[in-house]
């Protein structure tokens, strides 16, 4: 690629994040077609793509960009969050959870990370490794209990004792 096209695409993609932080993502998309074919986008380009599609609740369109740039950033953690986000939404909670995995591979102490499969495992009717996820998200970063109630992930054990005692031992800390 030629220096120019090489500056007009960061540029492109410097717009594009300006519009999702701004919660744009048409006007992301829009700004996207400007770069030409999807099947020819580097990296950045397709995970920005695929979040624009994810922030427009379009789960299903979002996994093909999103998988793409997992495959050509595999330590890029943002990218496999998207494509957990995505995949939970379209009922492959296995998939959303491996997602997750390959993150906190990349980013062990990332208390998202564990707060997220904290849910994911909740969903899926797997008590223990959830309250193992759940506490490493509060060890790493208390603050995560303040989400706990209002989180409906966690309504399938939010009643049960050990969870319970999981988050009442949380809030006593914090």
């Amino acid at each position: 690629m030629k220096p120019l096209e090489c500056v007009r695409r960061a540029k492109i993609q410097q717009a594009v994040e300006g519009y999702l932080e701004l919660g744009m993502p048409r006007q992301a998309l829009d700004a996207l077609d400007r770069l030409g074919d999807p099947t020819d986008f580097d990296a950045r380009s397709l995970h920005l793509w695929g979040e624009a599609l994810r922030m427009q609740e379009r789960f299903n369109e979002a996994l093909l960009p999103l998988e793409r740039a997992a495959k050509a950033m595999p330590g890029n953690i943002h990218v496999w969050l998207a494509l957990g986000w995505c995949y939970k939404r379209t009922n492959q909670l296995d998939l959303a959870i491996e997602s997750l995995e390959k993150a906190l591979c990349c980013e062990p102490t990332e208390a998202l990370l564990h707060y997220n499969l904290a849910c994911y495992w909740s969903l899926s009717g797997v008590k223990q490794r959830a309250m193992k996820y759940l506490s490493q998200a509060l060890e790493i970063n208390p603050d995560y209990i303040l989400m706990v109630d209002d989180e409906p992930d966690f309504d399938m054990i939010r009643f049960d004792p050990d969870f319970r005692a999981l988050c009442d031992r949380s809030t006593a800390r914090g």
